[in-house]
């Protein structure tokens, strides 16, 4: 380390050790809560029996629900009987304890209950949409928004959880692993989780788990596993390699990782979930060779962001968008400017594909429940971060990121905790960035109204007029200015709805164009975007016409539709004028051929044509309308698109062998340059 990196980095660790005594001024009122349970399951049996011991510190109010499947034995309050909690057995069991006092308290409740099926045909969209408790033979899943305990609904908990299965079952939740036997009795092993926490997920299977030592950033031992199903156990080592590349990163340009481990645990269905201290991916999706490099250093990033700062869910998550910017969009930054410059692309013509009514305000987004609110919680949260970044420069956001880490650590966050951190690291007022990205819906239009040049004394001047969409954002607008000899960038302050900005260049300027790099979040133009498949899967108004009458493959191809636009799609024939909806064309290849043809459509593109089994591609319509055609060989190629294809909704082209897309991309964008006049 030189003297100049150590001094600079003594200067931080002051500066946001200040803020952090600052912050921690006023401490907050809250229920301190320590939650001790032992839970038994049997997968085979779906059955669970469980006793929960909570002790509440320093009692305000505390709420308690357990879901409606399971029968309370038995219910204490410090030592004396407390009702089951609810009168009905279809309904679930309610405590509302209104505490005034200032004493410690203890419930104790014992309870039982017969689980959900486990069902692996299901995807991830859905198992998102169906917080229920499974168990079965291949695994079990219980997530914390099923109610599989009586859960504080109402504040955060330390806890300590025994789990005990049977032979040849092994699991876990989030946490220290402090205790683990097995005999052939069983497998029983206790967690525990010092910090408070939101609360408890529990996953279990017939799981061989292997283990790594990584020193961290301060040499501490972060215990890293693997607790994979069988067929997937040679991927162990590749996966524990690929976290502590991860570690390493987030370390230094965030701060210390805040647990004493990390695992990977596999899931017989198609999911992909972070929690504190694990990460909890379909067996299907972890055999994709791409995922250690995207997905994995996501998950790995969500223990700083989201399950080591806490989301105020009140006022938005702001954990998503900028986990999707220092991970998804980082890598791409590390692959090349050209790639960062392709995702940022993907966010705005997937914003542009969104139709009125669809869109909300970042401040509203709290979780994702289909693809319009990833577009806004994700894509528009991240492009938020790089626009600050560019605001602040690089050095500054970083600090405002090592602030964050210093003083929100376990604390719920809200999106003002964040500006105010911004602020005082920067010295700047970041209220008007913050309050229209973050309470306005839409995002701003913006052109060139025109460009005039003329002879100046030192070189030639350059007027350029700008407009924007009312009502006008504060915004900063990059301009590459073309000459014969080169083209540079300038930005421009515009504040206005129209505004003229007079500038001298040494060259004669032969044209501009408006934000060529896409580092603003804004509508692009109708020609500026390329058509992707993402279109006809968001827009509620698409219209669906499947080409073949045989019952399987119509079957086949409405279940497509389905899938692709998490709706029962609108059929229309296939001989009926199109209208100016955005269409989805499904059917055979010679079916699709022929119905292009009688339509005076082009045909299937060269990038894809007599490429693998099936084929997807988008057009655009003389009239503006999108259209995307789907192109099977046979029946069985088209069912093979069911669950991969709504994976590719960025892309405007696709083919597929099976299920394994082997070529894909997106049509150039066509770059708005205005001729100076």
């Amino acid at each position: 380390m030189t003297g100049r990196t150590f001094i600079r980095n003594f200067f931080i660790f002051l500066f946001i050790g200040s803020v952090a005594q600052l912050a921690f001024a006023a401490p907050v009122q809250y229920n301190a809560i320590d939650y001790d349970i032992t839970v038994r399951i049997d997968p085979i049996a779906r059955t669970i029996e469980g006793k929960s011991i909570i002790t509440v510190k320093n009692p305000r109010e505390i709420n308690l629900v357990l879901g409606q499947a399971y029968e309370v034995t038995e219910a204490l309050f410090n030592g004396s009987l407390l009702g089951i909690g609810r009168e009905q057995a279809n309904h679930p069991h309610v405590w509302k304890i209104p505490f005034n006092f200032s004493q410690q308290h203890q419930f104790e409740i014992h309870w039982r209950g017969k689980l959900a099926q486990l069902d692996d045909s299901l995807d991830h969209q859905q198992t998102l949409g169906r917080p229920v408790a499974v168990s079965g033979e291949t695994g079990t899943f219980l997530p914390d928004a099923s109610n599989w305990y009586p859960r504080v609904t109402d504040g955060l908990a330390r806890y300590k959880v025994t789990l005990e299965l049977p032979a040849g079952q092994r699991g876990l939740v989030a946490g220290r692993l402090i205790e683990e036997s097995e005999s052939a009795q069983g497998y029983r092993a206790a967690f525990e989780f010092s910090h408070p926490a939101e609360g408890i997920d529990l996953m279990a299977g017939p799981y061989g788990i292997e283990t790594q030592t990584y020193p961290n950033i301060n040499n501490r031992p972060i215990q890293l596993r693997t607790y994979f199903h069988p067929q997937i156990s040679n991927l162990s080592r590749d996966y524990l390699d690929a976290v502590k590349r991860y570690l390493t990163l987030y370390e230094k340009w965030i701060g210390e990782y805040p647990y004493t481990e990390f695992s990977i645990v596999s899931s017989p269905t198609p999911t992909g979930f972070g929690m504190p201290t694990l990460t909890y991916l379909g067996i299907n999706v972890l055999q994709l060779p791409f995922i250690r490099d995207t997905s994995l250093g996501h998950e790995v990033l969500h223990n700083w962001w989201g399950n080591g700062v806490y989301p105020d869910y009140q006022s938005g998550n702001w954990s998503e968008g900028l986990t999707t910017f220092m991970a998804d969009y980082a890598y791409k930054e590390q692959e090349s400017s050209e790639a960062a410059r392709e995702m940022r692309l993907g966010w705005l013509r997937d914003f542009a594909a969104l139709q009125p009514g669809q869109d909300a305000a970042l401040a509203a987004f709290t979780s994702r429940t289909h693809s319009a609110s990833k577009i806004v919680g994700y894509n528009k949260a991240a492009m938020f971060f790089f626009m600050l970044r560019d605001e602040l420069g690089e050095t500054v956001f970083n600090l405002g990121i090592q602030g964050l880490w210093a003083v929100q650590r376990f604390k719920v966050t809200s999106w003002q905790h964040l500006q105010k951190m911004f602020e005082m690291i920067s010295g700047k007022n970041l209220q008007p960035f913050f309050t229209q990205w973050l309470e306005r819906t839409g995002a701003p239009e913006i052109t060139i109204s025109e460009a005039k040049s003329a002879p100046a004394d030192s070189g030639y001047g350059l007027s350029i007029t700008l407009s924007q969409s009312e009502p006008a954002y504060q915004l900063r607008v990059p301009i590459a200015i073309q000459s014969q000899e080169k083209t540079e960038v300038q930005w421009f302050d515009l504040h206005q709805e129209q505004q003229t900005f007079i500038l001298t260049l040494p060259d004669k300027p032969l044209s501009v164009s408006l934000d060529p790099d896409l580092r603003l979040f804004r509508q692009l133009a109708p020609n500026e975007a390329p058509p992707i498949l993402r279109e006809v899967m968001v827009n509620p108004t698409t219209e669906t016409i499947i080409l073949s009458d045989k019952g399987e493959i119509r079957k086949i191809a409405e279940t497509l539709a389905s899938k692709l636009q998490q709706r029962a799609p609108k059929l229309i024939a296939a001989n009926q004028q199109l209208s100016a909806a955005p269409t989805l064309i499904i059917g055979l290849q010679p079916e699709v051929d022929v119905w292009l043809a009688a339509k005076q459509l082009p045909g299937r593109p060269d990038e894809i044509n007599k490429k693998g089994t099936a084929q997807a591609w988008t057009l655009a319509r003389a009239d503006g309308a999108s259209l995307a055609v789907v192109s099977a060989k046979d029946a069985a190629s088209l069912e093979a698109l069911i669950r991969p294809l709504p994976h590719y909704g960025r892309q405007s082209y696709i083919a597929f062998d099976g299920r394994e897309a082997i070529e894909k991309g997106i049509w150039p964008m066509q770059v708005r340059q205005v001729v100076v006049e």
